[in-house]
């Protein structure tokens, strides 16, 4: 669905899965960061969701030069063809490269053509030769769970495939000068397609490792169980798992190929990412940064003494594992009743997961102790708090704990993504000697962070050595000025590249 479109060219365009404009924080903010920070450049966005239901209103206000948006729906039922039984395609087996361990995906399964001419949508969903594919597969791979599963798990998975040529197909004959994509998965893939079938230049930055988090949501998930109607929960569901793991592990794969850059946060990610297949030569290092002047103030409306309050600022989900948070202020209210724990983000991606949350806080008898306060604008929250908190066993270069050390409040995270580098410092030697803005625990361990959070709250020389070192790091190596520099260098570059000029394959 075309949202917005002012006909103009586009110089960068955004494949957005599952977040910008519709989803707030993380990766939404950096996009909008990006667009509201280079006014004279023009942009659009492909937003790629799941279904029209798991999304409500526009959670930003679009900016000026935002000059396209569309809406695709990945599993929606309103674009399926009406049901027409065939023979189908024999191409159809050819899929199955998306699901070999350690394989390569053909070109061709990148090509426009073979979704349109050889392998239709309505092959996929009808034809007698795509249930076969699935029975050999089954047997290939020597799948455990009942084949109706199987089935509907492997449909789930190449649906999406159709939607993307849908997404494609309706931005032929734009002027787009580079696409972006801030993940690989469904969104890199369809950049690929671009890349491939228009010859626009392309480029990603990962904000975590997506395949890496796909993993964790796989592994943890509870929706597998339930992609058949039939599912009876009284048989092992590894398999499953492992055709979605595969498929995103090749696609990954697919999307390094085609990309002509490939961006990280930090060092760490760029390594893992030369490991997970992208070529060394095209991965570089773009790190956040943040608006320090926005934040700054917050410094002045501060108390004088240090507020006995630990936020945990981020959405309630499983990869944020906020039970862990809770189990901590319950180790943390024992020892001091004074102590607070705040929850502060939305709780609609897993409302079962948030549901849990709320019962593990009136388990532990912590009502009134840890306080679930939804979205709120952080310039509300920091100055009220002694300490940010990131629990997560999943993180790339977390915008809050930018913006808390700009706002004046240590952090004490978990030892995820570059949380080490943010808080004991890692760019250079130079940001090493600054010292620590708080405390790296491990993953898990709330017995850990209690103890974190409780020196930090009981040490106010400690804590305010740690406020100086957080302000000091953020303006010297994150502002938003450096971010904002880096990436237009970058777009500089492809925008003098005009659509259908000599780009060779990188």
């Amino acid at each position: 669905m075309r949202v917005l479109d002012k006909g103009k060219p586009v110089d960068v365009l955004f494949i957005a899965e599952g977040t910008y404009p519709y989803v707030r924080g993380g990766v939404s903010t950096w996009i909008h960061q990006l667009i509201t920070g280079m006014p004279d450049l023009s942009f659009g966005v492909l937003f790629l969701g799941s279904r029209e239901e798991d999304y409500s209103a526009i959670r930003y206000q679009l900016p000026e030069n935002l000059v396209l948006l569309e809406t695709f729906f990945m599993f929606s039922r309103l674009e399926f063809p009406r049901p027409r039984p065939s023979d189908g395609s024999p191409e159809v087996k050819k899929l199955k490269a998306f699901f070999r361990e350690g394989g390569e995906v053909p070109e061709e399964l990148v090509d426009e053509s073979f979704y349109t001419r050889k392998l239709t949508f309505s092959d996929v969903l009808y034809g007698r030769r795509t249930w076969e594919m699935f029975e050999e597969l089954y047997e290939e791979r020597r799948i455990t769970v009942p084949f109706v599963d199987f089935f509907w798990t492997l449909r789930n998975i190449l649906t999406p495939l159709w939607v993307l040529v849908r997404a494609l197909s309706s931005v032929k004959g734009r002027t787009i000068r580079l696409v972006h994509s801030p993940s690989t998965g469904y969104a890199g893939f369809l950049g690929s397609m671009l890349r491939k079938n228009l010859r626009i230049p392309f480029i990603i930055t990962e904000h975590g490792l997506y395949t890496k988090e796909r993993k964790i949501d796989i592994l943890n998930s509870q929706w597998i169980k339930s992609v058949s109607p039939f599912s009876t929960d009284k048989y092992d569901i590894d398999d499953l798992r492992k055709l979605w793991i595969n498929f995103f592990v090749n696609v990954g794969r697919v999307c390094y190929a085609w990309a002509e850059e490939v961006f990280s946060l930090y060092e760490g990610a760029r390594e893992a990412q030369i490991s997970l297949g992208c070529p060394p030569h095209k991965a570089r290092v773009i790190p956040n940064g943040v608006e320090i002047e926005k934040f700054a103030p917050l410094r002045e409306r501060r108390p004088p003494r240090v507020p006995k309050v630990v936020a945990l600022i981020g959405r309630v989900a499983p990869i944020k594992d906020v039970k862990t948070f809770i189990k901590a202020m319950k180790i943390l209210t024992t020892k001091d009743p004074s102590v607070e724990g705040w929850v502060v983000g939305p709780e609609d991606e897993d409302p079962n997961y948030a549901r849990e949350c709320r019962m593990l806080v009136k388990t532990l008898g912590l009502e009134g102790k840890v306080k679930f306060l939804g979205f709120r604008r952080v310039d509300e929250v920091f100055p009220r708090i002694g300490l940010t908190t990131l629990t997560s066993i999943s993180e790339g270069m977390p915008m809050v704990v930018l913006e808390s050390f700009a706002s004046g409040v240590p952090c004490v995270t978990t030892d995820v993504g570059s949380c080490r580098q943010l808080i004991y410092g890692g760019l250079n030697e130079e940001d090493k000697a600054l010292g620590k803005a708080g405390e790296v625990v491990p993953v898990a361990n709330p017995r850990a962070l209690a103890e974190a959070y409780w020196k930090l709250l009981n040490d106010e020389k400690l804590w305010r050595e740690c406020q100086r070192v957080g302000i000091e790091r953020v303006e010297r190596f994150y502002s938003f000025e450096k971010f904002i520099n880096n990436y237009r260098s970058v777009y500089e570059k492809y925008r003098r590249l005009s659509v259908g000029g000599n780009i060779n394959r990188a």
